[in-house]
């Protein structure tokens, strides 16, 4: 596995790392914002329809978990099979801006934040 890189252009639309993931740094993803072949994906068929880098750019929810694009049965499945916390990702964009958010991820090779401590 490659060495993480901060790049913001590897934030994902629901605020996950893609610079962190190891079929990124693989070569077999090309991260969330390519990938063509995630068109079943609520939240990036959403920010990609109103041009925004992630969920942290949207004004109608100040709390994506009030989203249903956002909080579905899919999302809730994935953080606790993942240990993933992506309301508190898109809270850390929000609060830091996506370049720190990517520098900070890319530090700590993470993709996500926890949901409970580690």
């Amino acid at each position: 596995m490659s060495q993480t890189k901060p790049d913001k252009k590897l934030v994902a639309y629901c605020g996950l790392y893609c610079g962190s993931c190891g079929k990124y740094q693989g070569g077999s993803c090309p991260g969330c914002h390519a990938n063509e072949k995630a068109s079943w994906c609520q939240v990036r068929r959403c920010c990609a329809e109103h041009r925004y880098g992630s969920c942290a750019d949207c004004k109608e929810f100040d709390d994506p978990m009030r989203c249903g694009k956002f909080n579905n049965l899919m999302s809730k499945l994935f953080g606790l099979l993942f240990n993933s916390n992506r309301a508190a990702c898109i809270a850390a964009i929000r609060s830091m801006g996506p370049e720190r958010y990517a520098g900070t991820m890319a530090a700590q090779g993470r993709q996500t934040l926890p949901r409970w401590g580690r």
